[in-house]
């Protein structure tokens, strides 16, 4: 967990789950029946599949949606500051 958390912080969770992926796919068949899921998990909503896993191998209950719901927070927020701190490069956009 140590070079997973040092991962994190340095490349983003993007890299950290791929690394992770590739350190224990057993682990990772074990939360998803298939691919795809964690496939587009890491590119769309990266936060929330690293947290899902996490929480998910003694099933989500109670407090674990929190988790998750800070990690979809994360999520659109990265793509939302992203967009808001790009706001002055769009022709013709005028801030309120």
């Amino acid at each position: 967990m140590c070079c997973l958390f040092t991962t994190l912080v340095l490349l983003g969770p993007r890299v950290a789950g791929a690394i992770w992926w590739i350190a224990r796919p057993v682990y990772w068949q074990s939360i998803f029946n298939s691919w795809i899921w964690p496939l587009l998990g890491l590119i769309f909503l990266p936060w929330t599949t690293l947290m899902y896993l996490v929480v998910a191998p003694m099933g989500v209950f109670g407090f674990d949606w929190v988790w998750l719901t800070l990690a979809v927070v994360a999520d659109v927020g990265s793509y939302g500051g992203g967009a808001y701190g790009n706001r002055n490069r769009f022709p013709g956009y005028k801030p309120a």
